[in-house]
């Protein structure tokens, strides 16, 4: 499978890898964006592994940072959602997946 991001999670994910240059370093910001793609990518690879959440949802947290992102499985695509703080309890995300454009998806 293939995955797909939301395109507000680039701003998430923008947004986590500024504070860490803020707070830390620019290789941490780096660490933490790999470790992000590795995720996404076994996400993609075998997304039954990662449990349900809520409803189609499924929760990856990640080892080292104190963040997860949600995706749900559509057809052959893996669809992520949000990437946030373990902390932030509001669902804050994303209009429904209906509504979104295919086009200027990326990987």
């Amino acid at each position: 499978m293939r995955f797909v991001l939301h395109p507000k999670v680039y701003s998430d994910i923008d947004e986590i890898m500024g504070y860490y240059e803020r707070v830390a370093t620019r290789q941490l910001a780096d660490e933490f964006y790999a470790e992000l793609r590795y995720y996404m990518q076994q996400a993609a690879e075998r997304p039954e592994s990662f449990a349900i959440r809520e409803r189609d949802l499924r929760r990856v947290n990640l080892p080292r940072f104190p963040y997860h992102f949600l995706f749900r499985v559509a057809g052959d695509v893996v669809r992520i959602l949000v990437v946030r703080h373990h902390r932030e309890t509001s669902y804050r995300w994303h209009p429904s997946p209906i509504m979104w454009p295919t086009v200027g998806w990326c990987n």
